[in-house]
């Protein structure tokens, strides 16, 4: 997050026109949101695609296979996160689309487990809360930056908790988890979301602008992928609509 004490519009003095500075970050942002939108619709085809197969759903998570496809995406996330500097841009965005057509794999397990409507139900759910943070971040005049600790120890906390409940088995405990995550990456969304802004201004004569937008993607991207999950998770508390009912 910028230093709260950088005036952006001050600095984007750089370029001496604040109106061609705000043409500029628009176009950031909608370049940010093109990549997100279109890193998701390469996930929802691929796990679209494989669930349809019961030949593919089969040889991937009837087999050790389901760990490769399970752990992959995490794999690409970390070598874009840490390499993002040594790579060239071409490298950087076709690490992204196989970053999201993995998870797209991953993601096909899904259909194993719940129906058809209740996960279209809880993507139109998601959308809608993304949608409505994401503009919130964008637009508001409040400084977000100060939630951002709070809510990266709740991502930890969140992780602790799920491994333990991998023991534990408690569906109370599994509540928790989905109704926690679903708080902290609402809040992720809008904090994110006014994280790259700011990241575009201190960037803003810099030539990884494009570098600068598939990182921006990546973060919205997760902060979708996770909230869609943890919605589901606790949406079908309630539903209850699953494959095996």
């Amino acid at each position: 997050m910028a230093d709260p004490t950088y005036n952006r519009f001050a600095t984007a003095g750089r370029a001496t026109d604040r109106g061609y500075f705000d043409e500029g970050l628009r176009q950031h942002m909608l370049r940010v949101y093109n990549y997100m939108g279109a890193g998701l619709i390469l996930t929802g085809l691929v796990a679209a695609l494989v669930s349809s197969s019961p030949a593919m759903m089969a040889a991937i998570f009837g087999t050790p296979l389901k760990w490769v496809v399970m752990l992959a995406p995490l794999a690409f996330v970390m070598v874009l996160s840490f390499g993002i500097q040594r790579l060239s841009f071409a490298s950087a965005q076709m690490i992204f689309w196989a970053y999201c057509g993995a998870m797209g794999l991953s993601m096909s397990a899904i259909f194993l487990v719940f129906t058809g409507a209740s996960i279209a139900l809880t993507f139109f759910v998601t959308a809608a809360t993304f949608l409505a943070m994401s503009l919130y971040g964008y637009t508001t005049k409040a400084d977000l930056s100060k939630m951002g600790s709070f809510l990266m120890m709740g991502v930890i906390g969140l992780v602790i908790a799920g491994l333990a409940n991998i023991f534990f088995q408690s569906p109370a405990l599994h509540f928790a988890i989905s109704a926690i995550g679903v708080l902290i990456f609402t809040g992720l969304t809008a904090y994110d979301t006014q994280a790259i802004k700011e990241s575009y201004a201190e960037g803003y004569d810099h030539e990884s602008t494009g570098k600068l937008a598939l990182m921006g993607a990546l973060t919205l991207y997760l902060d979708f992928i996770n909230l869609f999950q943890f919605l589901l998770q606790f949406l079908l508390q309630f539903l209850g609509q699953r494959n095996n009912d």
